[in-house]
């Protein structure tokens, strides 16, 4: 056994035995120039209902009316992978509830122990698979809202040329407020553009967190908001056919430094939820770059003719040129790289199989993790305790239930955790991607691979280990209700 594989079953052996610079909220201080009100205001209540209601207007409106003229190649190329994928995923899950996974009976292995795969034959399996190769470059993870947007904070503090924000919500919070002054007072001297997803934000925007100040004056309209008396360029992201979403979180410092992973920009990101981010560096940022120009673009009032003169500029080089090997993984129209890969690892682990992830509903996923445990691999799986979506939580539990009767291993994380992590024999897969239909199917996701041993530890260390430390390992089957089985069928078809 080589070295790296020596240790990557030393820490899997470690977690078989053993199976926290927080900061209190600060009140961002707003100006009266800003259009804001009181949130207990009765008359600014029923603004922002109407605000509501004039947003999923234009959501709508552009779906239906703009995209087909100027996004033609997206919005019917969504619908027909859309469709693709819906039906074919359909049959896969009639397969796998029908015959597959009852013909997985008998008795359950104990875990083999068994030698790691071989890591060099498996990025090449992955070549082959999702037909991306590997770029260079290094992480370094950044666990919970301290630890990220501290460090963000700093970078745009000291960013000398651009912030370019591609994320699924930025919400009008009081955090997220003073993060938007941040840049506000930023594109006095750089460039700034914030790119955001516009259902996912819309709704986001309507629903406060429980913790968030009373006395907080929210923005009806953080487009608004942001480009008022400054600089920054805003731009809403289509939803063509009200189906597909731009999911993915990247934020990209002068071109040479990226943050990658599932955190959006909103007070429960920052104070109340786990999550996870990576702190990038190397020539993958290029490529980083490269995809958030092109969604830049398409954007645009030019969408898809924007889109094409993006991609014909090609990949340029500003990052610096350092690193190991680190994969771009993706979900796109008629592609799903993360699936692809992920669904590969799984069936190439010998070892052990660690997935933490707050939305687990795919069939496949869970069928193939269940064969994975009955051929001896340890499989683990950490699920929060507290989800934050009541029919993705009802899912949840059918999915619990059906690991636990398999053999694998599940632990409840106390509360919200928002993670999207997983290793397989040494290979790591992070990012924005959630483990529903979703994120594997339907919606643009990033994640970052990579089997760099340094690496693949941190994220044992920092995240994993502490973990499912934390966690208490759910030994019994969870009761289902009918509600419960039904809204985990509505999760199989739309989510």
């Amino acid at each position: 056994m080589s070295h790296a594989k020596r240790n990557f079953a030393v820490v899997a052996l470690l977690i078989v035995l053993t199976a926290g610079c927080a900061a209190a909220p600060q009140q961002g201080g707003m100006k009266d120039a800003q259009i804001v009100a009181p949130a207990f205001d009765y008359g600014y209540k029923a603004q922002r209902a109407v605000t509501k209601g004039a947003h999923f207007g234009l959501v709508v409106a552009r779906s239906v009316y703009e995209n087909p003229i100027n996004r033609p190649v997206s919005h019917y190329g969504s619908l027909a992978s859309y469709a693709i994928k819906s039906t074919g995923g359909l049959l896969r899950r009639i397969t796998i509830s029908a015959a597959q996974m009852p013909a997985l009976g008998g008795e359950i292995p104990e875990v083999s122990h068994a030698e790691p795969m071989d890591l060099v034959a498996f990025e090449k399996t992955l070549d082959k698979a999702t037909g991306t190769r590997s770029s260079t470059g290094r992480i370094k993870f950044l666990v919970d809202g301290d630890e990220y947007f501290c460090r963000l904070a700093d970078s745009i503090r000291n960013a000398e040329e651009s912030v370019d924000i591609r994320s699924y919500i930025f919400d009008n919070d009081d955090f997220a407020v003073e993060v938007a002054n941040s840049l506000k007072e930023r594109s006095k001297d750089i460039r700034v553009r914030v790119m955001v997803d516009g259902l996912g934000n819309m709704i986001a925007m309507q629903s406060d967190p429980e913790s968030m100040p009373l006395e907080h004056k929210a923005p009806l309209s953080m487009r608004m908001y942001m480009e008022k008396d400054s600089s920054v360029n805003v731009r809403n992201i289509t939803n063509p056919w009200l189906t597909t979403g731009d999911h993915t979180k990247t934020t990209i410092i002068d071109k040479k430094v990226a943050f990658v992973g599932g955190m959006n920009i909103g007070r429960e990101y920052r104070y109340s939820w786990h999550d996870l981010m990576m702190e990038v560096t190397g020539p993958v940022v290029d490529t980083l770059q490269y995809e958030s120009d092109k969604a830049w673009a398409r954007a645009s009032v030019f969408g898809d003719f924007a889109n094409f003169f993006a991609f014909a500029k090609g990949k340029k080089q500003h990052a610096d040129q350092d690193g190991y090997p680190l994969r771009v993984l993706q979900t796109r129209n008629f592609d799903s790289d993360i699936h692809k890969a992920q669904i590969a690892a799984i069936q190439s682990a010998q070892n052990y199989i660690l997935i933490e992830n707050a939305y687990f509903s795919d069939d496949r996923t869970i069928y193939e993790l269940v064969k994975a445990r009955r051929r001896g691999v340890d499989v683990r799986v950490i699920i929060p305790s507290s989800g934050n979506h009541g029919s993705l939580n009802a899912s949840n539990k059918i999915t619990i239930n059906t690991l636990l009767e398999h053999g694998v291993r599940v632990y409840a994380y106390p509360g919200m955790s928002h993670v999207k992590a997983a290793i397989f024999d040494g290979w790591a897969s992070v990012g924005s991607a959630n483990f529903d239909k979703l994120s594997l199917k339907v919606n643009k996701e990033l994640n970052l691979a990579t089997s760099d041993p340094d690496t693949v530890r941190a994220l044992l260390d920092q995240v994993f280990i502490p973990d499912m430390r934390m966690s208490k390992e759910i030994s019994s089957p969870i009761a289902i209700t009918v509600a419960t089985r039904l809204a985990e069928i509505a999760v199989d078809e739309l989510l």
